[in-house]
């Protein structure tokens, strides 16, 4: 006989709630499955999901399931209303401007970042980025490859860029790397004087560039929109 869930909230659904409703607050956009589970001391995704699955129900909150970070905090631990439901129609259109391998990089023409037309674009709420991105600035790639996918990007998602020319260490950056005329999505690490590119697939191997300068930074991710399985 399948266990029935009592009633209302349990510690752990008011563990989960008032880290989504910090997290928020702090940050100006929903938190990762990942960090949900992080800091609630639950080490599985799935259990994260269940208990996610589980408040939504109760209307507590709501879930775009093609977004990395779609939880958006309907009401909050008292049942009132949560203030970030009021951005939720606040929209905008970020162009597509191109496609970026996520695996071993590839030869592609040096028009890539902008082989779309100018009308092709994606719209997405304001209050899934941070309070102080400038929306203006952003700039959308599809994903080809699969060497992201511990860090939720797969082949077909749609990452969210802000331009940068450099990066920190750990930063997802779509990167041109000049002597090869190849562009890659990968971890950024600078180190001894060399450039690791980092894939999040345990499957691959790091690409090292022993020339800095032949890594050409594009932008940073800020948001991961992931396609929409077929039925």
């Amino acid at each position: 006989m399948m266990a029935r869930r009592k009633a209302g909230l349990s510690e752990r659904h008011k563990k989960i709630l008032k880290f989504l409703e910090k997290f928020q607050d702090d940050n100006g956009f929903p938190p990762s499955i990942r960090e949900i589970g992080e800091n609630t001391n639950i080490s599985s995704t799935s259990v994260v999901n269940y208990y996610l699955n589980q408040l939504e129900e109760m209307k507590y909150i709501e879930r775009e399931s093609n977004v990395s970070r779609g939880i958006r905090l309907m009401r909050n631990l008292e049942g009132s209303l949560h203030k970030a439901t009021q951005a939720i129609s606040d929209m905008f259109t970020v162009p597509v401007v191109g496609r970026i391998v996520a695996g071993e990089p590839v030869p592609v023409p040096s028009s890539d970042f902008s082989y779309y037309d100018q009308e092709t674009g994606i719209d997405i709420a304001r209050s899934l980025l941070p309070p102080k991105e400038k929306t203006e600035d952003l700039f959308a790639l599809e994903v080809q490859g699969d060497s992201m996918i511990d860090a939720m990007v797969n082949d077909g998602d749609i990452v969210v860029m802000r331009p940068i020319t450099t990066a920190e260490n750990g930063e997802m950056v779509a990167v041109w790397l000049s002597d090869r005329d190849e562009t890659t999505l990968k971890y950024f690490f600078n180190e001894n004087g060399k450039v690791r590119l980092q894939p999040a697939n345990p499957l691959m191997k790091p690409i090292i560039i022993d020339d800095p300068a032949h890594v050409q930074v594009q932008g940073k991710v800020v948001l991961v929109i992931r396609r929409m399985e077929s039925a």
